[in-house]
């Protein structure tokens, strides 16, 4: 590729400078000032860099004239990789994944890849510029992988990743990782923010001309989130987020956004020796199914993209010895605590704020959604007056400031998943109470919240 000029602009306000600095000449910020690449203007049509392909020139249409055309899918041979993504790889789409270090991003792609190849097919590549060639295959024969049809290449360089895949033509190729790539056009080390950025959009219109489906792996920071340019994030077609509890074997992945299918999908793995084993019924691993009656224990039905979801919440209420009492949440938000324990003071008379409350989600799943808000509360309440619920009680629904609970959406499959788990009673707001009923299903609806804390 032919070098470009290289200037220096201010991602804050836009400037330019020729040379870097640390702080902007214009705005006066700081550590904002990146490297670009300026190319020379072009004469005539533009042409593709890849043998066979050219890009189609710009022209003025209106919508009708454009007909949808039904996008190519191609199973991954791995059903909740395909649910996450939407039902298949589509062709010439760009799949982000990120996660922490040694959650099995690396392994759940090698094995994707052989499966395509094995079951469809498919011709594949994997590049990585982390690990050798003799570690994938270490990893490929401790899985117990036929890595027959598995094509690998170690290479940083996006120049010559890109010269030799469009030789190779795979249907599907794997970088690992994106912040291992750099090009020749920049001067910044591989792993930095220009880098990251011209890498990334180098591969994504080599995907888009040569139809091939890449996956990019993607480092995260501290606080969980990709790391590199947010506009990253912008440039692909599909966001995948690979979560997990480091003491625990499950992995969830996540769909946070999809071009080509719903957000908020979910996928849900086991780690074993043998690699990533999918959970075709999740809704059982995330269920204590406790021996006894326990209080401040309470099932709710949560909704992740197209797929409803029984999880258990958990809540411990307990008599505090410092001047501001602790609010304490994993798997949900901190700030929803707050303002649902300021709701039950209100509206239920029941003050906590002589009491530390600490509330978890089972399994490492996180709930971000509304509909949690009664099953916290009911948890809550049960925690505190040391009454534990019927186990075989779901519960769902949206409080309000002004104490009403609110519906949320599709009720009915909510309901319907809890009775295919044995769930016999269920409280949920009015608005979503079935009409024709649910067999063995006993549903209560309500309307205030000193209706669900009549239980108590």
């Amino acid at each position: 590729m032919a070098r470009g000029n290289v200037q220096y602009q201010c991602q804050e306000c836009g400037a330019a400078a020729p040379k870097w600095s640390g702080q902007c000449p214009e705005c006066g910020t700081w550590n904002t000032m990146i490297e670009v690449v300026v190319e020379e203007g072009r004469v005539g049509k533009r042409q593709s860099r890849f043998v066979g392909y050219a890009s189609s020139p710009s022209a003025i249409c209106s919508l009708e004239e454009v007909q949808p055309g039904d996008e190519v899918r191609m199973r991954t041979g791995i059903a909740e990789l395909d649910r996450a993504i939407g039902g298949g790889v589509v062709t010439g789409s760009v799949v982000l994944i990120g996660g922490d270090p040694g959650i099995g991003k690396s392994t759940l792609l090698i094995q994707t890849l052989i499966a395509m190849a094995e079951a469809l097919g498919v011709k594949t590549l994997y590049v990585t510029g982390e690990e050798s060639m003799q570690q994938i295959s270490l990893r490929a024969h401790r899985l117990g992988l036929n890595a027959k049809g598995l094509r690998l290449l170690t290479e940083t360089n996006v120049e010559g990743i890109l010269k030799l895949a469009a030789k190779e033509r795979p249907q599907v190729m794997v970088i690992d990782s994106i912040q291992t790539l750099y090009t020749d056009s920049l001067q910044s080390a591989p792993g930095a923010v220009a880098q990251v950025r011209e890498s990334a959009a180098q591969l994504v219109r080599y995907a888009k001309e040569m139809g091939t489906a890449v996956f990019l792996v993607g480092h995260v920071t501290k606080e969980g989130t990709l790391a590199g340019p947010r506009v990253l994030e912008h440039m692909v077609d599909t966001v995948l987020y690979f979560e997990g509890d480091s003491g625990s074997r499950f992995r969830v992945i996540r769909a946070v956004k999809n071009r080509y299918g719903a957000v908020n999908e979910l996928g849900v793995f086991a780690m074993t020796d043998k690699g990533l084993r999918e959970v075709s019924n999740p809704s059982a691993i995330f269920l204590s199914r406790h021996e006894v009656d326990v209080a401040g224990s309470v099932i709710m039905v949560t909704r992740e993209g197209t797929r409803p979801l029984l999880v258990e919440v958990q809540a411990l209420v307990d008599t505090t010895h410092l001047a501001n009492p602790r609010r304490v949440t994993v798997g949900l938000e901190s700030n929803r605590l707050a303002m649902l324990l300021a709701v039950l003071h209100r509206h239920g008379g029941v003050a906590t704020y002589e009491h530390d409350v600490f509330v978890n989600v089972v399994g490492g799943v996180r709930v971000s959604e509304t509909g949690a808000d009664l099953a916290i509360l009911l948890a809550i309440m049960s925690s505190l007056r040391n009454q534990p619920l019927p186990r075989d009680l779901v519960v769902f629904g949206e409080v309000g400031l002004a104490g009403e609970i609110r519906p949320v959406q599709s009720g009915p499959e909510r309901l319907r998943e809890a009775a295919k788990h044995g769930f016999r009673r269920a409280i949920v707001p009015s608005a979503n109470a079935p009409k024709k009923g649910i067999s063995g299903l006993s549903v209560k609806a309500i309307t205030r919240i000193e209706e669900a804390l009549g239980h108590f």
